[in-house]
This record gives C-alpha cells, structure tokens and sequence, in this order.
C-alpha cells in the first residue's frame, strides 16, 4: 500500500483530471434519461407465464384498456333514459380527448329496432320501458352494468400512449350526479411515472444531506464529512451515465439504484477519512497520510467493494428480470464508487491541507467508550444472539409470498382506492383473459361446447362471470353473429375472434390465490381452453418467483461471499467469525419481514441478498483492524473498536438514517425498504461489534492499562 500512496500522491492531479472528464462524460449522459412507467413491461418478461399474457395480447391485438367506473349518486339507475342519454353525452367527451382511439359502453351506437343513431337527445326521448329493453336485452349487459344497476364501465382504448391518454383522463369532470373512477393498468404506470420523476430528483439530494449530517456527527468536520460521500456520489453519476449511455431506462425498481449506490458506497470513502483524519493529526508529510490510511483499510476497501457488489449480483440468480437489472446496475455503482474511493479520493485529499486539531465530534468518542464496555464481557453479546434466536423462531416460520400486483401502492392512495371501487362493483379491476381453440368449419357446434366451459368456468369459487362470442350465439341474429365471427364488427372488448381461437373474458369476484389456482387446474384439464392468463396470474406466479429467487439469491450471496472471505483471509477462523453476524442480520431481516406484516414480494424478497453483500462490510473492516492490533498483545479487541467502531457505527447509522428520505415516496415498497435497511444495518454493525470479540480468545478482551482506555 506505501508504493501505492506514492503513485496516487505523485500523480493526484492526473487522477483527479480523469476523473472529473469520466464525470462530465456521464452527466452528459444524464440528458438522454428516459422512463419506462409502464409496470407490465418488465414483469411479463423472463417468465413464461407473462410471455403468454403478451402473445394473446399481440395476436387479438388487445392492448389494456383504461376502465372507467361511472356510478350515478341519486339512487336512480342507468335504465332511465335521461341517465342513459348521460352517458352517451360522457362517452362523447371521453372520446374526444387527446390520445383515445375509441370507447365502449353498454349503450349500443344505433337502436337495434330502428337502426337510428342512439345520441343523448334520442334516448331522452325513448320510453322508459324501452330503455330497458335496450340494457336487458343487450349480451353484455350483464357484464358491463352493476347487479344494482347504478354504475357502469366503460372501456377506452388508446391510440398510442396508453400511460399519457390515462393521465389525461384523469381531467374530465364527471357530469352532475355521477363519480368517475379510472383504473387499469395504464392508470398505473401514469401513476408510477409521475413518482419516478419525483423519486429521481428529490430523494437522492435528501439522502446526502442525511448522510452528510450523521457523518458530521462522528467525523465533527464538515468539509471531511463532505468529502466522506464524494466517492458515492460520483458513483451514482457514473452508474446513471452508464444505464442511459446504453440506453436503458429508469423504471420503478431501478430508480432507487443511485440511492443504494450511494448510502452503500459511501462506507469506503468514511473509514478512508476517518483514518486520513487521524494520522494527519500526527504528521504533515501526505504520502505517508495517504499510506498509513491505505495500510489499514486498503484492502478492507478492496474486499467491502467486491462483497457489496457480490451481494448485488446474487440477484441476477432470481430470474425476475427488474430485480436482476436493479443487482446489475447497483453492482456496477458499488464498483465504480469504490474505484473512486480507493484513487480519486486519496489524491483529492493529499491536495488539501487538515489543520491539527481537536475533534468536535459529537458521537464517535462516546460510541467508542460504549462499545469499549460493552465488549469488556461476553453478556452483552450472548443475550444479542439469544434474542436474535428467539425473534427469529417465533416469526420466521409465518413468513409469507403477498401476491398482491398493487404491492407497490400505499393502502390509501387512489390507485388502490380505484381498484377497490372497481372490485366491489365489477368484481376486479383487472379481468383474465384467456383463448378457446376454434374451428370455423363447425362453428355452431364448437361454439355451444364453449358455452358449456363458460357455464362450468362460472361455477368456480371466485368467478362472477365468463364472456365470449358463444354467449351471443343464442340472442343475436345470425347475421349479426357472423360478422362478429368474421372479424367485421367489434364488441366493446376488442377483438374476440381469430382464425383459430375464440378470446374470452374472465371477471374475478372476490377470489384468493388457491381459487385462482383451481381455475388454472381447470384450463389444464380441459382440452379446448388453449390459455388462460392476465395480470392476476402474472403476478401469482411472480410471487413464486419471488419465494423462489429469496432461497436462490440468498444461498448465492452466501456461497459467493464465502469464497471471496476465505480466499482473501486463507483462515477457515477468520471467514467463520465474518460470517456469523451477517447469519444473524439475515435471520432478523426475514423474522422482520414477518413480524411487520411487509411480507415478501417483488422487492423485499431480494433485499436480504442485498443485506448479505453490505452488512459484511463491518465484519471485513472490524476482522481487519483486530488483525492489526493483534500485533501489539493483549487487549487487541479494544484498540480495533477504537480503530474501526467509530466509521462503523457511522456507516451504519448513516445508511439508516438516509434511507428515511424514502419515505418521501408514496409507494409502499420504498417505505419498507427504509424500515429493513434501519433494521438490518443496526443489527449487522451491532452483531459485528459485539459477537466478533465475543468470538475471539479471552487475551482479546485482557482489559488494558487505564491509561490506555478512550476518553469518555
């Protein structure tokens, strides 16, 4: 490390001009940021189940509709005809709003009876025993207006941009004596977009004055505190120049990426200056600074580096595309901050000038002393694991997958609220969709068979009804029938017929996965059902996914970080004892998950995985330093605490604390992941600063003379 000070000391301008042109490089880069809103996406993709939903859309050319729920507030119903004439005056203004391609309602364009256009003026004027003929007699009445007959759906169709008609939407007034209610998918990936951009530019800067304020706290200098995070957030700069260099785009999950890259990669840039704080005070002469800084946390640095990176990569084993794109991208991050912090950081400070003088800190000299009593024994760390045990016995076993696809969502935002509404009146917001294979030669007879499947498909728990072109083979004329068949007339759902199969709607009613899971035992079984599919299936097998990828990613991230530990370290005692309190961190991060109601779903299934990879971070450090002070005798546990616990601790509490700036986001997830970082980082720097010593023989715990305890 001396000869590598030399080279970085010597050489500092040069590190610095590269750095600063790699930099200006990527924000560059920043100006082709793009998002991708749409929450579909990436989740139908790497899974067959999603492959599936995405080829029936393709081939019945059926994009996802944006529902309309119009309910009427008077009591009366949409049998009236002035309530009629309403929504055919609604569906007017829908239909003209920028971005729709179409809408339809249960309001037929012209009166079967007379072939007249049905305009408002003309509905009004129609008898009310007529209007409600006209609804009774329609085919998909029944799926389109409530049991009660006070609401509606509509359904638009966009022309392009389903996610920008949404948002548009969203400005139509309701006419008097009616509430709107918007949902589908592309309402929520309008919703998403709007909180990716508010994510992207306001949390990150409130992570770092978070951040900045805890380190302040334990380093007592503000321009070091501030030099502490430089690493980390040129490494965001860096990560995001990359993914929009390549041309990739930020979507729900990959947004928090510049803030795991930088509460994570902050931790190398800390331990580096408090140590360059430290020797400054005793000399002036930079390269032996800069090599005395290097010898005790280089190759800690280098080690925390790839393990946090490993950590991140482990998620690439999950097969759920987001979340491996998120351990790439994040991975990458980690390195590029830890580059910095090993090069460009030691050559910034050996340009600058640390005036020798008392530290103002006002945490680290009283973290140091606690930690300094609190190993004196091995009580403290005996009942910390016991408690771990116990929490983690009691809890982990009701551990459990939520299958919910508006996990994302907070209980009271308005897009579950909307899907709720949608859900009481219809019996979901999101309908399944599925395909009957179809032979035109024997129309009549393959459509009364996909009648009877229909019947039998209703009589499952959680079904309130199956829609097809077979349900209107008994009650339209035939030449009506024939032109649905072939193609040239169009129900509201879009097309329903292909050259070999029939497409049909399934409406949920308030079902739970094991219905859902009777459903698909049925399609299996019945030789004509080609398909069934939709959202609610998607995510129910993205929730075995997740269940999947949480047992994949974790025994990945172990093993892999197993070997690096044990082929840096080349001592089975060493690579054991930094195992261990990561074991422990895992074991309450799951008990957590349980206990808290969070529940593993698409992103904090993965999270541990993520735990692994940073949490042993103190343990590499912590590991580190006790080398270093075995060589001075007895008491070495109490000279690596005062060594390594104070940018521990820091680093630790530093995380937690800036992760509390997710909580400026109104999705569910990122809440949770401030909730498990606060959690896992306290328990991972507690269990690596009191299980470590508590591990070690009793020589390193040999109380030392008085004088060389820290202040208090």
């Amino acid at each position: 490390m001396d000869r590598l000070a030399e080279v970085i000391v010597r050489r500092s301008r040069r590190i610095l001009g590269v750095t600063a042109l790699v930099t200006l490089v990527a924000v560059a880069m920043m100006f082709r940021m793009d998002f991708n809103a749409d929450v579909a996406s990436f989740i139908l993709e790497g899974n067959e189940t999603g492959e599936a939903f995405a080829e029936l859309q393709e081939k019945y050319d059926a994009g996802d509709p944006i529902t309309v729920v119009v309910e009427l507030t008077d009591g009366t119903t949409f049998r009236e005809p002035s309530n009629l004439a309403t929504l055919v005056e609604l569906v007017d203004q829908l239909g003209h709003v920028d971005g729709v391609d179409a809408v339809a309602s249960v309001v037929p364009q012209v009166n079967p009876l007379t072939g007249a256009a049905l305009t408002s003026d003309a509905l009004a004027s129609i008898p009310p025993q007529a209007v409600a003929s006209l609804i009774n007699q329609n085919p998909v009445a029944e799926v389109l207006v409530s049991a009660d007959g006070t609401a509606t759906m509509l359904f638009v169709t966009a022309l392009d941009d389903p996610v920008a008609t949404a948002r548009t939407l969203g400005d139509v007034t309701a006419p008097e004596g009616t509430e709107l209610t918007f949902a589908g998918n592309p309402v929520v990936f309008a919703e998403v977009f709007d909180v990716l951009s508010l994510i992207l530019l306001a949390v990150p800067p409130l992570v770092i004055v978070l951040m900045l304020s805890v380190f302040y706290l334990n380093i007592g200098d503000r321009r070091l505190s501030a030099f502490a995070v430089i690493p980390a957030i040129v490494g965001s700069l860096w990560t995001f120049g990359t993914v929009f260099g390549l041309g990739r785009e930020v979507d729900v999950i990959t947004v928090i990426v510049p803030i795991f890259v930088i509460v994570m990669g902050s931790a190398d840039g800390l331990h580096f200056i408090t140590h360059f704080q430290e020797k400054a005070i005793e000399t002036d002469d930079k390269v032996e600074i800069v090599a005395s800084a290097l010898r005790h946390v280089g190759v800690p640095m280098i080690l925390t580096t790839i393990s946090t990176a490993v950590g991140f990569l482990s998620l690439t084993f999950t097969g759920v595309k987001p979340i491996a794109e998120l351990g790439v991208f994040a991975a990458i991050g980690i390195t590029y901050a830890g580059i910095i912090s090993l090069f460009a950081l030691p050559a910034l400070m050996s340009r600058i000038t640390i005036h020798a003088r008392h530290t103002t800190a006002i945490m680290g000299p009283r973290v140091t002393s606690g930690l300094e009593r609190a190993i004196s024994s091995r009580g403290p760390a005996i009942g910390l694991v016991a408690l771990i045990l116990a929490f983690a016995a009691v809890f982990i076993p009701r551990l459990s997958v939520d299958p919910d696809q508006l996990f994302f969502f907070k209980a009271n935002d308005p897009v579950r609220t909307a899907f709720e509404t949608t859900e009481q009146l219809f019996g979901g917001a999101t309908p399944l969709f599925g395909e009957f294979a179809f032979d035109r030669a024997n129309s009549s007879e393959d459509l009364a068979a996909i009648l009877e499947i229909e019947r039998n498909l209703e009589a499952l728990p959680g079904i309130r009804t199956v829609f097809s072109v077979a349900d209107l083979s008994t009650s339209v004329p035939p030449d009506q029938l024939a032109d649905l068949l072939s193609g040239s007339a169009n129900l509201p759902f879009g097309e329903m017929v292909s050259d070999d199969g029939v497409r049909y709607i399934l409406f949920p009613s308030d079902f739970e996965t094991s219905d859902l899971r009777g459903w698909l035992d049925f399609a299996a079984g019945e030789p004509r059902i080609t398909l069934l599919t939709g959202m609610p299936i998607v995510w129910d097998e993205i929730a075995r996914l997740v269940l999947r990828s949480q047992v994949v990613s974790l025994a990945a991230a172990f093993v892999l970080v197993t070997i690096l530990l044990g082929f840096s370290y080349r001592r089975l005692r060493e690579t054991i004892i930094s195992i261990i309190p990561i074991g422990l961190t895992v074991l309450t991060l799951l008990a957590f998950l349980a206990a808290s109601g969070i529940q593993l779903n698409l992103m904090t299934a993965v999270l541990s995985s993520i735990v692994i990879g940073v949490g042993i971070d103190y343990a590499i450090h912590f590991v580190a330093a006790i080398d270093l002070a075995r060589r001075d005798g007895d008491g070495y546990a109490y000279r690596a605490v005062r060594s390594a616990g104070r940018p521990i601790v820091a680093n630790a509490l530093g995380i937690a604390v800036a992760m509390t700036a997710l909580w400026l986001s109104p999705l569910a997830i990122h809440s949770q992941v401030s909730m498990i970082m606060w959690v896992s980082m306290t328990v991972a720097a507690a269990t690596s600063l009191l299980v470590i010593p508590a591990l070690l023989p009793k020589a390193a715990i040999t109380r030392p003379l008085p004088f060389e305890m820290s202040d208090s």
